[in-house]
């Protein structure tokens, strides 16, 4: 999208179910677990480019050896310097006699990561202070490896302050700025208490200390902590866990909100945010990659042994449909047809803004995630045209008119035309600089194909959705405009932009989306300007209430608007500014119900309409507008104690 999200995190997790003896027998390497743990990241660097890290923990280590160990890192290809530095280590050791790569035991005794249990995170600082110390995975060590805890997950907590307070309650010390510290804390507690429990009942019944440590590990009943931690919580994640004593878990929100997938083979389960790299990393089909199910936690026990429970009362399945439309890879066999019918959804309203003039109007797309969706437009284009040249022929025959010169004007002439008009020329993350300097660096990234837009010529590019409209306005439309066009047709695959984040995406600020300005410069217009005061005023109304009884106010600013309204008004907006062109800019949204038709399944559309599947959505959409309209910045869900 030319204005650039930061979003949902990526995990991946490798459980081996074979010692290692096995594949350094049939894989040549006691890496193997290692090796597919760091493909799986890399096939899901989209996900996540600010920061991150790895975890392992070893299987039934002898008292004095170290069972768990960690990496995190910023760097810049933070992923590739930690790969490159462990396996400098490993062969460090090697050279000096220290492991024996052959020897899986040698391995595992010697080298951090050569355990049977592998995590691994991919990070965008949505939420926190962004630093090393702010990577997954988190760990909470303790000399009981059935107290020590190392979580990592893709979510956001919209309750998080609550969630401090509980710990507070406690007499907990929670650390402020990030949920991810709050979640581990939760969890830790009740294993804590759970770990205790068990302990003492053992105690008092005889049972020799060395021995306690193996029963309490067997007895550990990890799907009921799981239940009891995630009581409260309020928001979207997909969350990985790992015990020290080898117990594993990974769960999912009640409504499916977050993804998560699994694959299990005779020699591995493993975990990944998307579907597409577990098929790739380890060769299967799509029907071997299950979603892990909305409201469940799959337990894998130290001894291997698998079981899935639900933790959470079912919910409607609300997917985040920005994974369709964007963030996850399109090489997904399912959401490559699911853009491309988005894509195709946009036919009739390009038609009806071009009238239909093919022979003058070029197609393209900008950015390159932008294609699929370009190539199911292009498709339905096709489609819509053979079926006006089918009807065509038909009448003329009718009419005892259908002559070669009529065949072939109808067939040779007035067909959609595709170009890859916008070039991305140098490899360059523009999202990393500060605003100010965001749009300049746009315009250098992006180039022109020069000559297939002829003067007169309509230019349609399809975009994949637009958020704040800035960088269309500053750079985009001015790069297009070099070109000459008598009007720059602009289509979003998702539909208007309305309401704010707080499940994952960072976009929780209401005032930087380009529909919501648009609808409030329509109300001063119209001299409205009282009715943004009401608003104001029944959102600091609306967060007195109890959560549950919570509703989204801002929905009325939008209330006497038709979606055509708001388009038109962005239209206006977008206009390029200190350029000599003189055609015209039409923005054209996806519609709702065409985005539902083009996803196979439910899937979530808050942003959109503002029916938010959590009570800390209307929370957090009711403080957004009150932020927006007091003149404070910053993240909505960010709230104070």
């Amino acid at each position: 999208m030319s204005d650039f999200l930061t979003h949902e995190c990526g995990i991946a997790a490798v459980r081996l179910r074979k010692p290692l003896a096995y594949y350094q027998d049939r894989y040549g390497t006691c890496l193997w677990g290692l090796n597919k743990l760091i493909l799986l990241m890399e096939k899901q660097h989209n996900r996540g480019q600010d920061g991150t890290g790895i975890g392992c923990v070893k299987l039934n280590m002898p008292i004095g050896q170290p069972y768990v160990q960690r990496r995190r890192g910023i760097e810049k290809d933070a992923l590739a310097q930690i790969y490159r530095k462990e396996l400098k280590d490993f062969y460090k050791l090697a050279r000096k006699g220290v492991i024996d790569p052959k020897n899986p035991e040698s391995v595992k005794t010697h080298f951090d990561f050569g355990g049977e249990v592998l995590i691994g995170h991919l990070r965008y600082g949505t939420s926190g202070e962004f630093d090393a110390g702010s990577c997954h995975p988190y760990l909470r060590r303790n000399n009981w490896p059935t107290r020590t805890l190392m979580v990592m997950g893709n979510f956001n907590m919209t309750n998080a302050p609550e969630l401090n307070k509980v710990l507070i309650a406690r007499g907990q010390h929670p650390v402020f700025g990030t949920d991810t510290q709050t979640v581990l804390e939760e969890i830790g507690y009740h294993l804590d208490e759970a770990h205790t429990d068990l302990y003492r009942h053992l105690r008092d019944q005889g049972v020799p200390g060395h021995e306690i440590p193996v029963r309490i590990s067997a007895a550990l009943d990890v799907p009921r902590l799981i239940a009891e931690s995630a009581a409260a919580w309020d928001g979207g994640y997909a969350i990985c866990g790992v015990i020290g004593n080898g117990d594993m878990f990974v769960m999912r929100d009640p409504r499916g909100i977050r993804p998560c997938h699994m694959l299990v083979t005779d020699e591995v389960i493993a975990f990944a945010s998307e579907r597409a790299p577990l098929m790739t990393i380890f060769e299967v089909e799509a029907a071997q990659v299950r979603e892990v199910e909305p409201g469940a936690v799959v337990t894998i026990k130290a001894d291997g042994s698998m079981s899935t429970h639900p933790f959470a009362a079912p919910q409607p399945h609300t997917p985040c449909s920005f994974e369709r439309i964007y963030f996850s890879r399109g090489n997904d066999p399912q959401i490559y047809q699911e853009r491309k019918a988005m894509g195709a959804a946009l036919v009739s309203q390009v038609c009806d803004s071009i009238k239909d003039d093919f022979d003058k109007t070029v197609f393209s797309f900008i950015p390159n995630t932008a294609d699929t969706a370009y190539y199911g437009l292009m498709d339905g284009l096709r489609v819509y045209r053979r079926q006006q040249v089918r009807d065509a022929i038909l009448a003329a025959a009718q009419a005892g008119a259908l002559t070669p010169g009529v065949v072939d004007d109808l067939i040779l002439h007035n067909w959609p035309r595709g170009e890859k008009v916008a070039n991305k020329d140098i490899k360059m993350r523009t999202f990393i600089a500060q605003d100010k300097g965001r749009d300049q660096m746009v315009s250098l990234v992006y180039d022109i194909t020069y000559g297939v837009v002829q003067p007169g010529d309509k230019l349609v590019v399809l975009d994949d959705s637009i958020v704040r409209g800035t960088t269309l306005k500053k750079s985009i439309l001015k790069i297009l405009s070099r070109t000459h066009p008598s009007k720059i047709v602009i289509c979003s695959t998702a539909p208007q932009i309305r309401y704010p984040d707080c499940y994952g995406i960072d976009m929780s600020e209401l005032g930087r989306f380009i529909a919501f300005q648009a609808a409030v410069d329509l109300h001063k217009r119209a001299g409205r300007a009282a009715l943004l005061e009401k608003i104001y005023q029944n959102c600091l109304a609306e967060i007195e209430k109890p959560p549950a009884q919570r509703v989204n106010c801002v929905k009325e600013v939008y209330a006497c608007f038709s979606d055509e309204d708001i388009s038109a008004e962005i239209s206006r907006m977008v206009y390029p500014e200190k350029t000599d062109w003189k055609g015209q800019v039409e923005v054209i949204f996806q519609t709702i119900a065409n985005l539902h038709a083009a996803i196979e399944g439910e899937c979530g559309d808050w942003y959109f309409t503002g029916n938010y599947p959590t009570v800390g959505g209307f929370t957090m959409v009711n403080m957004a507008y009150i932020r927006w309209y007091e003149g404070i910045s910053g993240r909505s869900y960010d709230l104070p104690l």
